[in-house]
């Protein structure tokens, strides 16, 4: 896999994602859905969503979401990082929590400048320029595996609620630039980042220190 990866939303949910989050786990909930139901098929990955992150290609993936919602695909150029494809699912609801999924893909850095190249479109954002794939190259891409997933559900979370779900974080990190706050967890390929709305990153266990060497280098460890 390639190890160049790395890297509010939407309307109201009617119970509050505090109460959820605190519920037993026998509470209508589906398995293979919720934030903390991470699970390792191998040493080295991590699934989560039904997703095995270095795995789970955009395709099945499309396919076991296809009730959900639309897979929407694009080339992301930030302008403080590396260049990336992004899949997204604008919003999904998981046992009514409503949130926006977000995805990288796994592609060797030479083809990623040649999708870059083929590019349809280009349009700016405030974080960078995102770029129209051809369809050639969309279906490229939905045959490779999720390399990094980001969930960002709609509202706020306790972080008294993310100590109880996951348990105590293994490092806790601030980054200089913008005092956002991490929760890692390497044990589960899991970074909490704590926000206005706290929002988490997930990826394989054994790409967790491309993660965490970033955040040591330009953050300080709290105690």
């Amino acid at each position: 896999m390639d190890k160049k990866i790395i890297l509010g939303v939407f309307a109201l949910i009617i119970v509050s994602i505090s109460v959820i989050l605190m519920a037993p786990d026998n509470s209508v909930s589906t398995p293979d859905t919720l934030p903390w139901k991470i699970t390792h098929p191998t040493a080295d990955t991590t699934r989560v969503f039904g997703i095995t992150l270095g795995k789970s290609t955009l395709n099945e993936i499309a396919n076991d979401y296809k009730h959900e919602a639309e897979l929407e695909i694009s080339l992301f150029k930030p302008t403080d990082a590396k260049m990336c494809v992004e899949a997204f699912f604008e919003e999904v609801n998981f046992n009514g929590l409503k949130a926006k999924i977000i995805m990288t893909i796994a592609i060797p850095e030479e083809e990623l400048q040649g999708m870059f190249q083929r590019g349809l479109r280009m349009n700016s954002t405030p974080s960078g320029k995102r770029i129209t794939l051809t369809a050639d190259d969309l279906a490229r891409v939905r045959t490779l595996p999720v390399a990094s997933l980001t969930y960002l559900p709609t509202t706020t979370l306790e972080q008294s609620v993310i100590a109880k779900r996951f348990g105590e974080p293994a490092q806790r990190i601030r980054e200089k630039k913008t005092n956002l706050i991490h929760w890692l967890y390497p044990q589960h390929g899991l970074d909490v980042v704590l926000d206005a709305k706290p929002f988490f990153q997930y990826l394989p266990t054994k790409d967790f220190e491309l993660l965490r060497t970033p955040l040591l280098t330009n953050g300080e460890v709290l105690k």
